[in-house]
C-alpha cells in the first residue's frame, strides 16, 4: 500500500456520514483538512469530530474569542463541547485552567457553563449570540461558512511525487529524512501550488459546518497568567472522543507511513488522551516530521532540529504537548505560533504578536512550511484567502452559510 494512501475500505468508510468525507477520502491522509475525519470514531458520528479549531483575542484586549468547527451540520444531544484554557507565566505551563462545557438538549437549545465564571441557557442561534447572566459570557452556535481553505488535491500530488521518489529507493539518512533529487523537489512545490495542473481550488469552498464560537472575559481565563494554552474536545459520558489544538498534529504526523490498523489505533489513542499525556507519540511525531523535513531536499532545516539521531525530538516534544498558544497582553494575532517561535525558538521579532490562529489565516501554510525548512512562508498550497471573508472583531466573527442545511 502507498505510503501516502488510504485503502479503499477506509474511502467507503468516510464517503457513508457525509458529502465532506466523500470529497477527503480520495486523498492520502497527510492531505486532508485540518482536523477532519481523522479517526474511525468521528467518521462513524461527524457530529463528534472536530474540523478546527481558533483562538485569538479580541482587539480591544478585554476578552478572548474562541471557535471550534464541527464537521456535521449540527451538534448532538449525547455530547460535551469542550474548551479548555490553561494559563501560565512561563510557556510550557498550565498554573491555573478554565473549562467551558457546552451541551445541546435541543437544536434550539444550548447550556454553556464557564465553570466559577458565568453560565448561559437558551437558544444561541442568533447574530448577536447568548449571553450568561453575568455577561462574561457569550455563545454562538449554529450553521457557519467553514473558514478554514485547503488545496486537498494539489497536496495529494504533491504527496504522491514524494511517494514515487520514496519507492524509488531515495536514501534516507540516520533521522529518517529522506534526501530528495531536484528534479523531485521540484515537482513536489509543483503540485502544491496547483490543483489538477490548473490554478489552486479549495475543496471546502461553500462547506458549512456547525460552528461553536465563545467569547470569555480575559481576567476570567488568564487567572494563572497571561500565556493561554487553549484544546478543545468533544466527550460522550464514557469517554473523549475528539480532541483539537494545533492546526494538523493529530492528522499528519501520526501513523503517517503505517498501514490502516497502526493509523487508526494510533489516532484514536490520541484523541481520548489529554495533551499533558502527550509525551507517549513523541517517537510517532518523529517520523512524521522526518518525512517533511525531506521535502525542500534538505535535510536537518527544520525547526529546532538538532545534530544527530534525534534531530527532530525537541520539536516532536513540542508538537505532542498538542495545546494552541496565545500571549494575552498583545492585542495584534497575524502570525500563527508566534509564541512558539518566540519562547521555544527564541524569535524575538515574534513577541508582539499574540500567536493562536485566527479564521482569517492561511496556518496550514505556516505549519507545513515551518516542518519543511523552519520558516513560516516557504511552503503554499497555492491559496492565501478563504472565499468569504471572517471577521476578528464582530461577533460571532465566521459568516454565515449562505444557505440551511438539509440532509
Amino acid at each position: 500500500m502507498s505510503a501516502f494512501s488510504l485503502p479503499r475500505s477506509r474511502r467507503l468508510a468516510l464517503a457513508a456520514p457525509l458529502a465532506l468525507a466523500a470529497a477527503l477520502a480520495a486523498a492520502p491522509t497527510p492531505a486532508r483538512a485540518s482536523d477532519h475525519l481523522d479517526s474511525p470514531s468521528v467518521i462513524a458520528d461527524p457530529r463528534a469530530d472536530i474540523g478546527d479549531l481558533y483562538a485569538w483575542m479580541q482587539p480591544d484586549g478585554r476578552r478572548l474569542n474562541l471557535a471550534m468547527t464541527v464537521v456535521g451540520h449540527s451538534f448532538s444531544d449525547r455530547l460535551r463541547y469542550v474548551f479548555r484554557i490553561d494559563s501560565a507565566h512561563r510557556f510550557g505551563g498550565a498554573e491555573r485552567s478554565l473549562e467551558i462545557v457546552c451541551r445541546f438538549p435541543s437544536a434550539q437549545r444550548a447550556q454553556c457553563v464557564a465553570d466559577g465564571v458565568d453560565a448561559a441557557s437558551g437558544d444561541a442561534r442568533g447574530e448577536d449570540g447568548l449571553w450568561g447572566g453575568k455577561r462574561r459570557l457569550r455563545v454562538f452556535a449554529g450553521l457557519r461558512d467553514d473558514p478554514f481553505y485547503n488545496n486537498v488535491r494539489g497536496t495529494r500530488a504533491a504527496y504522491d511525487v514524494a511517494d514515487a521518489a520514496l519507492r524509488a529507493g531515495a536514501p534516507r539518512d540516520a533521522s529518517g529524512c529522506a534526501r530528495l533529487d531536484a528534479d523531485t523537489v521540484r515537482a513536489i512545490a509543483e503540485q502544491w501550488r496547483h490543483t489538477d495542473g490548473g490554478p489552486a481550488t479549495n475543496l471546502l469552498a461553500g462547506w458549512t459546518p456547525a460552528a461553536l464560537v465563545v467569547q470569555i472575559d480575559l481576567n476570567a481565563a488568564d487567572r494563572g497568567g497571561p500565556l493561554l494554552a487553549v484544546w478543545a474536545a468533544t466527550e460522550s459520558s464514557e469517554r473523549r472522543i475528539d480532541r483539537a489544538g494545533r492546526v494538523l498534529t493529530g492528522n499528519a504526523l501520526l501513523g503517517t507511513l503505517d498501514g490502516e490498523e497502526v493509523s487508526d489505533r494510533l489516532k484514536e489513542r490520541y484523541n481520548a488522551i489529554a495533551p499533558a499525556q502527550g509525551g507517549e507519540f513523541v517517537g510517532e511525531i518523529e517520523k512524521g516530521l522526518a518525512l517533511y523535513d525531506g521535502f525542500d531536499g534538505r535535510c536537518g532545516n527544520s525547526l529546532l532540529a538538532a545534530p544527530g539521531a534525534q534531530r527532530y525530538r525537541a520539536l516532536a516534544l513540542l508538537l505532542a504537548d498538542d495545546r494552541l498558544w496565545i500571549d494575552s497582553r498583545r492585542r495584534r494575532c497575524e502570525q500563527p505560533f508566534a509564541v512558539e517561535l518566540a519562547q521555544a525558538a527564541g524569535r524575538r521579532a515574534y513577541r508582539r504578536d499574540c500567536g493562536g490562529r485566527t479564521p482569517l489565516q492561511a496556518a496550514i501554510n505556516v505549519y507545513r512550511s515551518l516542518l519543511v525548512d523552519g520558516r513560516t512562508d516557504s511552503v503554499s498550497d497555492g491559496l492565501l484567502r478563504d472565499e468569504k471573508t471572517p471577521s476578528l472583531s464582530k461577533f460571532p466573527f465566521l459568516v454565515p452559510a449562505e444557505r440551511e442545511y438539509r440532509p
